[in-house]
């Protein structure tokens, strides 16, 4: 198959490369506002470079991905629709939730199937971690821990125009929480605080989180979120229940340090970036997506699934902001 990507920035980059190495696809063009980065991707993977979104579609391609920036996701992705092919988009669907909820409303019924990114899906731990749920091998649950904790903070471009930390960096333990319990969360009360990057505050966003989550079962989700982790990319997931307890993310490669005496676990090379991380989830993902042009299966996150844990990061910003539990239905649009 023939895959348009537009967006040849990092995450862009790095896409064209997984996809360059499967073998569903046949040939790759590439779209970028800055002509260069697309020359230069085309030059290494062999792809044509056309000079605008629209030429690119009209190039033939049977799929399109977006890794553009945020606020050119919903015409993107309306303009996928439109030619008709399969549209993969990095989350978020728009910058803001009210403008999701349109594209939401724009595509349905439409027949081409979208796929929204959030890699963690993807991974064999978080699988496993889904698995043993549904399974009832733990039992009911009742407590759940996520942590997301990057090495060093974005730059302030980035920070200014990402909609703050709980709808670009936690929501993707919103999602994955939803995703491997198969609940709802229903409140929410979350707080932040600015320990580092003075551009962080000047933005009036927190460099570190924490959320307390209560599902529709009564199952209690603790999230804690940071920009600074000075051991690494830190993502793991633990799941209690009265039967038995998993963690998702404790390889040897974890970055965290053990005092404990005699204790040598863990003691690979702490994961560095979340590219290292998900390597392997972001190759599944984009095999999924093979899949779904193929038409050999439904889309695996929907901007519906993405909606949901959008809805819960937007109940987290006002809790922060507000200092007050937030449900969502409190936030929650039509």
């Amino acid at each position: 198959m023939r895959i348009g990507i537009l967006g040849l920035g990092r995450i862009g980059a790095f896409h064209a490369e997984t996809l360059f190495g499967l073998d569903a696809v046949e040939s790759l063009v590439f779209a970028d506002p800055f002509a260069d980065a697309a020359k230069a991707a085309a030059e290494r993977f062999g792809a044509q470079v056309a000079d605008s979104p629209g030429a690119l579609l009209a190039a033939g391609v049977d799929a399109l991905v977006v890794a553009a920036a945020t606020d050119a996701h919903p015409a993107l992705i309306r303009a996928g629709v439109a030619a008709g092919v399969p549209v993969f988009c990095e989350k978020p669907v728009a910058r803001t939730m009210a403008e999701g909820v349109a594209v939401r409303d724009s595509v349905r019924g439409s027949g081409v199937p979208i796929q929204i990114g959030y890699n963690r899906r993807f991974d064999a731990g978080f699988a496993a971690a889904r698995a043993a749920v549904r399974s009832g091998e733990l039992g009911a649950l009742h407590t759940v821990r996520c942590t997301t904790l990057d090495p060093a903070p974005p730059p302030a471009a980035y920070v200014a125009a990402s909609g703050g930390i709980f709808r670009d960096c936690s929501v993707h333990d919103f999602d994955i929480i939803r995703w491997v319990t198969g609940r709802e969360v229903t409140e929410v009360y979350a707080v932040g605080g600015n320990r580092g990057a003075d551009h962080i505050a000047r933005a009036g966003d927190a460099d570190t989180t924490g959320a307390v989550l209560t599902l529709d079962d009564g199952t209690i989700a603790m999230v804690s979120n940071s920009r600074h982790n000075g051991r690494g990319h830190d993502v793991r997931m633990e799941l209690h229940g009265f039967a038995d307890a998993i963690a998702v993310g404790l390889d040897d490669r974890l970055p965290l340090r053990s005092v404990e005496p005699g204790a040598g676990f863990p003691s690979g090379t702490p994961h560095a970036f979340f590219m290292d991380r998900f390597a392997a989830a972001y190759r599944a993902e984009l095999t999924a997506f093979t899949e779904v042009v193929a038409g050999t299966r439904s889309s695996p996150c929907t901007v519906e699934d993405a909606l949901e844990a959008g809805w819960i990061a937007e109940a987290c910003t006002l809790s922060r902001a507000e200092h007050r539990p937030v449900t969502i239905a409190e936030v929650r649009q039509a």
